[in-house]
């Protein structure tokens, strides 16, 4: 590859051609061992974001990322899964499914990230549970994964290195909305990963990032045409996020949330209906179920039996956490110094939710980052939250602050308030799952 340069790499965007795979392939290691300035990084990233790749570019990049570092093995005697969202508000959906996956067979070694903008991170929300160490080497991820069918860790530096320094590239440069980019980059890490299967749920809402199904739709395609083009046998399931998932949003109050699922196994919540059909399109593509509706019925019966309680607590107990923690969960999570109910000053029926505002409130209750280095307090959040089409009396909670002031409760409360609408009317919910792209 020696015979590149990004200098040539650059124009040749730039005129509006793609590169050949070599090239982004030696761009992606230049990227990874420094042979790439941040200048040059950041004029390819923005090449990219205006000029486009074709199908073939997005697959070369994505597959040069990939092997800008370690890319991990397995030999386990059952399918290797996972899944990816593209972020919500109240998902909380991993911390169900990877036990569930594992109680039907399937190993899942979940490389996953922490809170982005105003949607919450799958790691901090495990590091509200005491002593839970994300932070594992490969040999520790490999044991852990072998000995209770799952484990949710964070990317190692030899993970995609590559993706790690575009990353920051994009954030300084504005060219964070590529399509290309952000499917090279979710993909890069993922498909480092060792999978034969993956799954991505793609949000559309209020509280998505994708705002509108046109969008979800054009990346839903872009990450699932681009994984099985690189051999990883993956689907896409584009799910609403026009409320929160889970009527909690916050780290501790999440995973108190997906306890409440995983213990008393409500088959109706909607956390548990996207886990089931997330989890239903993964097993039926691994052989473990005849199609995906018998995967989503053993999923559910996964939830419902303890059996994906019982590969969670293993898994919490690996990773250093208490041993006895699903038995015991209430007394080793932390909670708020400050619980004050935000009552509706009239009646109605709940209209519509703002969602990202909800997740900019938990951010500013300390709840999320509003920059890297900011500590997350895992106690703060909203709890009770009220879901589309409730109805509303005068007084009625709409949702409950869970803060660490009363003056961080008293900013929370109006911005709550602002955030639902209310009005008489009847309401149709939207469906929990829009759309399948394979």
């Amino acid at each position: 590859m020696s015979d590149f340069s990004a200098r040539d790499i650059i124009a040749t965007l730039r005129a509006g051609d793609t590169p050949s795979r070599d090239a982004l392939a030696w761009f992606a290691h230049g990227l990874a061992d420094g042979a790439v300035s941040d200048a040059q990084a950041g004029a390819f990233a923005m090449a990219v974001c205006l000029n486009g790749l074709t199908d073939e570019g997005r697959v070369a990049l994505t597959l040069g990322m990939r092997d800008s570092g370690q890319v991990l093995g397995w030999d386990l005697d059952g399918p290797v899964l996972d899944k990816h969202s593209t972020g919500g508000i109240g998902d909380c959906v991993s911390l169900v499914l990877a036990p569930a996956l594992a109680a039907c067979g399937a190993y899942v070694p979940m490389i996953s990230g922490r809170g982005l903008g105003h949607t919450g991170g799958t790691l901090d929300k495990l590091e509200a549970i005491p002593g839970v160490n994300v932070n594992l080497d490969a040999a520790q991820f490999h044991d852990v994964v072998a000995s209770t069918g799952c484990a949710i860790v964070s990317a190692t530096g030899n993970i995609a290195p590559a993706d790690k320094r575009l990353y920051a590239i994009r954030d300084v440069t504005a060219t964070v909305e590529s399509l290309d980019l952000i499917t090279a980059s979710i993909l890069s890490k993922k498909l480092a990963g060792g999978l034969e299967g993956l799954v991505l749920d793609v949000k559309v809402g209020s509280g998505a990032f994708m705002k509108d199904m046109d969008a979800a739709r054009a990346l839903a395609e872009a990450l699932t045409g681009t994984a099985n083009a690189a051999g990883c046998r993956t689907s896409a399931l584009i799910t609403d996020m026009n409320q929160p998932l889970a009527p909690s949003l916050g780290n501790a109050l999440e995973v108190a949330q997906v306890m409440a699922v995983l213990t008393a196994g409500d088959r109706d919540a909607p956390l548990s209906q996207i886990s089931a059909a997330l989890g239903g399109v993964l097993l039926a593509g691994a052989g473990l179920a005849v199609d995906a509706d018998a995967g989503a019925t053993l999923i559910a019966q996964a939830i419902h039996s303890g059996a994906a309680a019982e590969r969670f607590g293993k898994m919490i107990a690996a990773m250093g956490g208490p041993v006895h923690f699903v038995e015991n969960h209430e007394r080793f999570l932390p909670e708020a110094t400050v619980i004050r109910e935000v009552v509706a000053q009239g009646a109605g029926r709940v209209q519509a939710i703002d969602g990202e505002a909800l997740g900019r409130i938990v951010v500013a209750l300390g709840g999320g980052r509003a920059v890297e280095s900011d500590v997350v307090d895992p106690a703060v959040g909203l709890s009770g939250v009220l879901r589309l089409g409730d109805a509303v009396a005068k007084g009625q909670p709409l949702a409950v602050i869970h803060a660490s002031r009363p003056d961080q409760a008293d900013r929370a409360e109006a911005a709550v308030r602002a955030a639902f609408t209310l009005r008489d009317g009847a309401v149709k919910a939207p469906a929990l799952i829009h759309a399948q792209v394979s």
